[in-house]
């Protein structure tokens, strides 16, 4: 897309910001225009900014009035900056635009409407997932690629493959022994393995504060001595009863947004406290060793312990009523995606394959990640931005691989009506899984984990099969439909309910 021309995108930007009269500045991130305003857009100039093809999303946070484009962000912004001078890039304007508007938004804090207990647990709700989205969008190209690659692995290790690859290679006995898969198994794994990493660079990015510190964080919490400790739950020390224990943190994305979280807000304060001639060693010195503390002995494990107890409660809830449980499980669980809390599902999964040799839990789980792609699936086809298009369909093919976090996070969640379109498709799939029993013999979901659903000890026992079949198609068809009946329109904005309140005739208030 670098070849492409974004005169004209730049212009309308421009032109419905309020001109350039109105800019005191602008930077970018890795998928945002970051401008520093006199004043706020009006709701219908932000309207037409977000139906602009090419946008994605537009927020107002921090400050400052996002435009989300996506991997275009640097090619729109040498657009949009060729039309308003290189003065409005230069960093000292930036910290100077920082500084006001800082002060704005603390004088429109306190002129602030007074809000009821719910307004103020659904602004605090939206912020967390905006923080989480905007967290997780860089990450998405690698996290669809991994997950595409995964599945294509997965695919090849099935009995009839290897039986063909042994016939044409008599040095292995499988093709998972051998070099070329190991190697290439390893570039689809390294992105969740070290996902803490690139969730705290990106996090930090979003939350303003320093990469480098957040990566080193995450870098921490997935070294191979952190990881053997984890796996071990190795205890640290006790209180009493309490004990204290590490736990893995390779593929976890909620414990190290907190931790971003956490790093920013003790920079900002050692900001304050320390001399100058101090910042460069003692912050990311301090900042490191107690964000990093919190977050293997509070933080970490009380996540950990939620997802846990989560996990019992849909064992339990399985083994109670299949058509129920998969009914509710349906429903629920790619919520649990969202804070990473469905790790805590996993090792039944393992359990029971390994035990029973099957999973029900993970046929229904398989039809979530179905629905989940259908949604985005359905934007993608609706959708006449081409941003949206090139995300959706990429998402289209990471779920159906089995990772639906660029569905979640690149589209899904930012138009909250399209994730609960797919938990809808999900929990009708639930249903008739756990109705018709039925079962997994692997871990591999989703499309194109199909032979999981074969009975390897009785393969003329189709019912698990039956159960896919009618499950997926079911998933796909409703979150599709109820995507595009009522989900999603190009007139829709992404991210409702983000901006801050007003009451009616009330203009925006400038941050």
């Amino acid at each position: 897309m670098a070849d492409k021309d974004y005169t004209d995108l730049a212009t309308d930007i421009i032109k419905d910001i309020g001109g350039k009269q109105n800019v005191d500045s602008l930077i970018h991130c890795i998928t945002r225009l970051r401008f520093y305003l006199k004043k706020d857009p009006s709701d219908e100039e932000t309207a037409k900014i977000k139906a602009l093809d090419g946008v994605i999303d537009v927020r107002k946070a921090q400050g400052q009035y996002q435009v989300v484009i996506g991997p275009a962000v640097t090619d729109v912004y040498n657009a949009v900056i060729a039309q308003l001078g290189n003065e409005y890039a230069d960093p000292e304007a930036t910290a100077q635009a920082v500084a006001e508007t800082s002060a704005a938004a603390g004088a429109a804090a306190a002129t602030k409407p007074d809000r009821n207990l719910w307004q103020l647990i659904k602004d605090g709700f939206n912020n967390l997932i905006g923080v989480i989205t905007g967290a997780m969008s860089p990450v998405i190209g690698v996290i669809a690629a991994s997950g595409i690659i995964k599945g294509l692995m997965a695919f090849v290790t099935l009995p009839w493959f290897n039986g063909m690859w042994k016939a044409f290679d008599l040095t292995s006995k499988t093709v998972v022994k051998t070099l070329p898969y190991t190697l290439i198994a390893d570039m689809a794994n390294a992105g969740f393995y070290f996902l803490p990493v690139l969730v705290g660079y990106a996090a930090a990015r979003r939350l303003g504060g320093d990469v480098i510190t957040a990566a080193t964080i995450g870098a921490f919490l997935t070294l191979p001595d952190m990881v053997a400790y984890g796996a071990k739950f190795t205890q640290m020390f006790a209180i009493g009863g309490l004990k204290f224990q590490l736990v893995n943190y390779t593929y976890s994305i909620f414990p190290m947004i907190l931790a971003a979280y956490m790093a920013k807000k003790l920079e900002d304060w050692l900001h304050k406290v320390l001399p100058n001639y101090l910042h460069m060693i003692f912050i990311p010195l301090i900042t490191i060793l107690a964000v990093g503390t919190v977050t293997i002995v509070v933080t970490g494990p009380i996540i950990q312990g939620i997802a846990n107890g989560i996990g019992s409660f849909v064992n339990w809830l399985v083994s109670a009523s299949g058509a129920i449980g998969g009914l509710v499980i349906g429903g629920f669980y790619q919520i649990l995606v969202i804070f990473g809390l469905h790790w805590g599902v996993v090792p039944l999964v393992t359990q029971q394959i390994t035990n029973q040799g099957a999973s029900p839990l993970n046929a229904i789980i398989s039809s979530t990640m179905v629905a989940q792609g259908a949604a985005v699936l359905a934007v993608a086809l609706k959708s006449k931005k081409a941003n949206l298009k090139e995300i959706g369909f990429a998402a289209t093919i990471s779920a159906f691989c089995g990772v639906t976090e660029p569905a979640i996070y690149g589209v899904n969640l930012r138009y909250r009506k399209v994730f609960i379109s797919g938990l809808a498709g999900s929990a009708v799939g639930g249903f008739i899984t756990g109705l018709m029993g039925g079962n997994m013999y692997g871990f591999t979901g989703a499309l194109i984990g199909f032979p999981s659903f074969f009975d390897p000890k009785n393969p003329g026992n189709l019912t698990s099969f039956y159960a896919f079949l009618l499950s997926s198609a079911a998933a796909i068809i409703v979150s599709m439909l109820v995507t595009w009946f009522w989900g999603y329109t190009d007139e829709d904005a992404a991210g409702a309910g983000m901006a801050k309140p007003k009451k009616p005739g009330q203009a925006s208030a400038a941050k």
